[in-house]
């Protein structure tokens, strides 16, 4: 019997997995059955991962709380399925390489601009190019930042403050970014002499794959309360930025890989696949590990907090707007882990909660978010593709009752980059894009045919089994105006 013939259907958009062999707590998938099914032809195909098997390594791990999470944008990853969410006792738990991955952070920050579609529609192909020649983009673009072996340690200790305080931002963009832009307990220490030399050049740069940047408007509000307390307006221009902690992130990925995976022999884990290697969170090798991925999240928000400035600048020459006038909405990432606390069957527990392609989604009250967005929860963004809907939700109570306060990041894969890259031509993305008033720029056709809008799922779908779950409650719904891609 595989887990498929397991999986028991609680309602439309939740299943679960009951435990067996070595698993410990159930898995829980929230998806609809149209992804479910995708899922099972996927785990019927050799040449791919299966997600529902990963949920399944994922709850056999030692310490795991509650049950192995898997949100709507599912799909195959590494170690843990992407849209995978996993809480670790601290004392009994691991902290887990493929529980974070290795685009450490990556994530989305959106500015508000006081622009209105309307005013700008006629303007686009000029505010783009400007864009695409201020921020620099695609595999091993290099910034104007250049940075010493200390400053790049200042980088990792302090995050998106540093920047700022080089005059890069304003010192309100740090409120509205989660952890304050600058995650706590980094080590620069903990971070190899070779991450750091790929970063050198790297801070404000886009990077390619799925990275992006995207001029939008807000087609329409669907939570009246909460869009007014992020600013927000139907017609209004915003700028999403979707980036993270690019080769620095990536190898520290590399590096404890292999450290952990060798720990895991040392403290006796039995490890379902070598992207599942861990070590105890209270062990040296734990604690070094979680030091890393704090010190590669803080690469992160330095990045985007420079990429925002680049973005000002452009917008202030383009546009003529005062650059104070392109405020941030928020920064919140989707592959991290961190110490948070949570109600469990009616205990408030410390855990190590891990996010894989999920982002935080904490609900009305949790003093974690910014002061303005307490009453309603914080925002998170669920970006589509470069031909469809991208939308702003917020956390919901419900959602950290079912999901430690988790929530969707994206319409998910549906094509592996590969098949995509057979199935599509990038010309003639860019070219049908073109015709539906969508302006592209890129610096590799292969990246926008990998990227293409039939790659993907259908967002409204993924967002719709969100809501329903009552995960995540949608506040606005934007659309793409001009894309600029690695």
């Amino acid at each position: 019997m595989d887990e498929f013939d397991r999986l028991e259907q609680v309602s439309d958009v939740e299943w679960v997995l009951p435990p067996h062999d070595r698993m410990t707590v159930p898995g829980r998938i929230y998806a609809d059955r149209e992804t479910i099914e995708q899922l099972r032809r996927e785990g019927s195909d050799e040449a791919q991962w299966s997600a529902l098997r990963q949920v399944k390594h994922v709850a056999s791990m030692p310490g795991i709380v509650s049950a192995a999470l898997a949100l709507p944008d599912v799909h195959p990853g590494y170690g843990f399925p992407i849209g995978g969410v996993g809480a670790f006792d601290l004392d009994a738990g691991v902290a887990v390489v493929g529980g974070v991955g290795f685009d450490i952070n990556c994530g989305v920050r959106v500015l508000r601009t006081p622009l209105e579609r309307a005013r700008i529609a006629d303007d686009i192909e000029r505010i783009g190019e400007d864009l695409f020649r201020s921020v620099p983009a695609g595999l091993g673009s290099s910034g104007t930042l250049r940075l010493s072996v200390e400053e790049i340690d200042r980088v990792l200790d302090e995050g998106a403050s540093y920047v700022v305080r080089q005059g890069y931002g304003l010192p309100e963009d740090l409120e509205f970014a989660e952890e304050g832009g600058r995650m706590s307990g980094a080590d620069p220490a903990a971070v190899s002499a070779l991450a750091k030399q790929r970063e050198f050049k790297q801070v404000g740069t886009l990077g390619s794959g799925n990275h992006y940047l995207e001029v939008q408007y807000v087609e329409r509000v669907l939570d009246v309360e909460a869009a007014a307390a992020y600013g927000l307006r139907e017609g209004q221009v915003v700028v999403a930025i979707h980036t993270g902690s690019r080769a620095l992130g990536h190898q520290i990925g590399q590096d404890y890989l292999k450290e952990l995976g060798a720990a895991s022999v040392r403290y006796g884990l039995a490890i379902p696949d070598q992207e599942m290697a861990c070590a105890p969170i209270r062990s040296p090798e734990g604690a070094r590990y979680l030091a890393a991925v704090a010190a590669g999240a803080n690469c992160a928000f330095a990045n985007r907090q420079m990429i925002a400035h680049l973005v000002r600048t452009s917008l202030e020459r383009s546009c003529g707007l005062d650059p104070r006038d392109v405020g941030a909405v928020y920064d919140i990432g989707h592959n991290n882990a961190k110490i948070e606390e949570h109600d469990v069957d009616g205990e408030r527990r410390r855990l190590l909660v891990h996010r894989k392609g999920a982002t935080r989604a904490f609900g009305p009250g949790r003093e974690e978010a910014p002061a303005a967005y307490r009453r309603v929860g914080h925002p998170i963004f669920v970006g589509g593709t470069m031909g469809t809907a991208s939308y702003i939700m917020r956390g919901t109570e419900r959602g950290m009752q079912l999901a430690f306060g988790s929530g969707i990041h994206g319409a998910g894969r549906a094509l592996s980059r590969k098949k995509a890259a057979k199935k599509y031509w990038g010309d003639e993305i860019v070219a049908a894009l073109r015709r539906d008033g969508i302006r592209v720029w890129a610096h590799d056709a292969r990246g926008v045919a990998e990227e293409a809008p039939g790659a993907y799922k259908d967002v409204e779908r993924v967002v719709a089994a969100a809501e329903t779950a009552g995960l995540n409650r949608a506040v606005a719904r934007l659309r793409p105006m001009a894309v600029i891609k690695g």
